[in-house]
């Protein structure tokens, strides 16, 4: 079938479902989707709350716990112990199905009624961390989500086989790291993006294979260069000892005028390695994937994000996981040993032929099912006959497909749709939509979105951002008692005890912003998933805007403009030099 173009029944915008779309779909005998990429992105995020913790009680042995469901929220709610124990029987929670009904209507009231554990984490792996969240293998970890194989790390994002680090997004393979922003196997790097195979390396971006630089961006193999200047090893250890990190007051001096710097190279129009016929930004180790996002060790996949652990096969439209991802569409946390998994959330640990189902564990043959662990040919988590399981999903999908469910603002959810946005148990607020994509209340509600208004904190405050040491050596252990107002969003946060001995270890001040701004500082130097068509801004000598002189001549334009176009996350509106693979490699190699 050839490539047709679509008009979102969500934005209204138009959309090509390319011919190895439909191939893919044909697969996986599901219809072609009604919703553009994007959209259908936001619409898996508004199911995935990744970092809203809240304290309440365990409905089953009543012990407090830290939960992603807010205290006043209808949701039965186990903690992990009992979530993952044999002292309850998800089968238990089961319905029949009516055909008399429409199936999403009866899913919302299993949603309701099925006990959700408090936490999305490998329980049985987790070891001394209790405040994380969609992860799993870690030790010692505090405020850390999206991540797996971490030792002592705290407040992360994405962070994998990472050891001793804090204050992390998108970092790999790494040790003794500070305020990092996609680096892979680093080591002792500080305040740095786009870094891979770098030690005592401070606010520097796109270094590869670089040891003791600061400021600098573009370069490969090199040591001892600040702001790029190469100096003797006395003359650059002299710089150093000039800077004084360990104070507030010049982390934020010095963090204006490298950014500043920075800003006069050139980028890649995408940030990938190792990659083959790939397209989208912030990928590695894949082949054949397009319009992918923050991803690693992708085959054959489209339109994913966050597939962060090797391998993954024939995905399109999931977000979060892999490792041992095989045909998956459209679907949020799945991973670890999953093969042909649709229109779900939360499914992993050898799972098989999954259907409209959250948060399923070992489990095959489920269509329609939640809260489910060790359990094999359920509809609605009420077990059948593998015969009975496969008449009666068929006779589902007709119905689905006959009686599409109608949300209130006129969306149509068939078969072959994720979930209707009104099945969502967060609040847009609560959710990786709202990071991504900010709205207020009002725009929220009037897209058909939930919201949540959280109680606010009563914690009083003792310390304002304006009153704490502006030297980290100034700091005594008293500051663990205090209960700080944050610089940004004036929430009250507090000094843990493992941050503060991380924090001397380093050699850096206080932070004077609560692990939430500064986890969205970090995200908003990080591209936004959307692609836009655009031109390579090197005009010859120099880039369009007069900014960069080019160190090298590129023969394929020679002193005319470069004619190459490409599609690249870099939005025009940012004001940042990018350049095309050719003219980028001739500048950095």
């Amino acid at each position: 079938m050839g490539p047709e173009t679509k008009q979102c029944q969500n934005c209204q915008g138009n959309f090509v479902v390319e011919s190895d779309d439909f191939d893919f779909y044909e697969k996986m005998q599901v219809p072609a989707p009604t919703w553009c990429p994007e959209c259908r992105m936001i619409r898996r995020m508004l199911f995935r709350n990744e970092r809203a913790l809240y304290k309440r009680d365990c409905d089953l042995c009543g012990k407090g716990m830290v939960s992603i469901f807010a205290p006043d929220k209808p949701q039965t709610v186990y903690c992990t112990h009992c979530w993952w124990s044999d002292n309850w029987d998800p089968g238990e929670f089961h319905m029949e199905y009516d055909p008399n009904r429409n199936f999403f209507e009866q899913y919302s009231e299993l949603l309701a009624k099925a006990p959700w554990a408090n936490l999305i984490v490998g329980y049985s792996t987790l070891v001394n961390s209790d405040y994380v969240n969609h992860a799993g293998y870690l030790k010692n970890c505090y405020f850390v989500f999206n991540a797996d194989r971490n030792e002592n790390i705290n407040y992360a994002v994405a962070a994998i086989d990472t050891k001793d680090s804090m204050d992390l997004n998108e970092v790999t393979k790494s040790e003794l790291c500070y305020q990092d922003i996609n680096c892979h196997d680093c080591y002792q790097t500080h305040f740095s993006e786009d870094c891979s195979s770098c030690s005592n390396v401070f606010f520097s971006k796109d270094l590869s294979g670089c040891t003791d630089c600061f400021g600098c961006v573009g370069l490969r193999n090199r040591k001892y260069c600040f702001f790029n200047e190469e100096l003797s090893k006395e003359a650059y250890e002299a710089k150093m000892a000039e800077l004084r990190l360990s104070s507030h007051q010049q982390i934020q001096k010095v963090k204006g005028e490298v950014h500043a710097f920075w800003k006069k190279f050139p980028n890649k129009f995408m940030h990938g390695v190792q990659n083959v016929d790939v397209s989208g930004d912030y990928v590695r180790n894949s082949k054949n994937a397009h319009h992918m996002y923050l991803s690693a060790h992708a085959e054959d996949s489209k339109y994913s994000q966050w597939i962060t652990t090797a391998p993954a096969k024939d995905v399109y439209d999931c977000s979060e996981w892999g490792n041992g991802l095989e045909l998956g569409c459209d679907s949020m946390t799945v991973g670890e040993g999953i093969h042909n998994v649709a229109f779900s959330f939360g499914a992993w640990d050898n799972c098989r032929n999954i259907g409209y189902s959250t948060m399923v564990v070992s489990c095959s043959n489920m269509f329609g099912c939640a809260n489910m662990r060790k359990k094999s040919n359920c509809i609605l988590n009420k077990q059948y006959s593998e015969g009975e399981f496969k008449e009666l999903r068929e006779k589902i999908i007709a119905d689905m497909r006959a009686n599409p469910y109608v949300d209130k603002k006129g969306r149509t959810y068939g078969y072959g749709e994720f979930f209707p946005v009104e099945l969502a148990v967060f609040g847009y607020n609560e959710t990786s939509a709202h990071q991504y994509y900010p709205l207020t209340k009002e725009q929220a509600l009037e897209k058909g979105y939930n919201w949540y208004d959280a109680e606010p904190s009563k914690h009083q405050v003792t310390k304002t951002a304006d009153d704490l040491p502006d030297d980290i050596s100034e700091v005594t252990d008293d500051i663990l008692k205090e209960v700080i107002e944050c610089e940004g969003c004036k929430v009250p946060f507090r000094i843990v005890s493992p941050e503060l001995d991380q924090l001397r270890r380093f050699g850096f001040p206080l932070p004077r912003k609560c692990s939430a701004c500064r986890n969205l500082e970090r995200l908003n130097r990080i591209n936004r998933p959307r692609l836009h068509k655009r031109t390579c801004q090197c005009a010859g000598a120099q880039s369009d805007n007069g900014v960069y002189q080019n160190t090298a001549n590129h023969p394929h334009h020679g002193s005319e403009q470069c004619q190459n176009t490409f599609e690249t996350s870099f939005d025009p509106d940012r004001n940042q030099i990018v350049y095309c693979e050719q003219c980028y490699q001739g500048e950095v190699t």
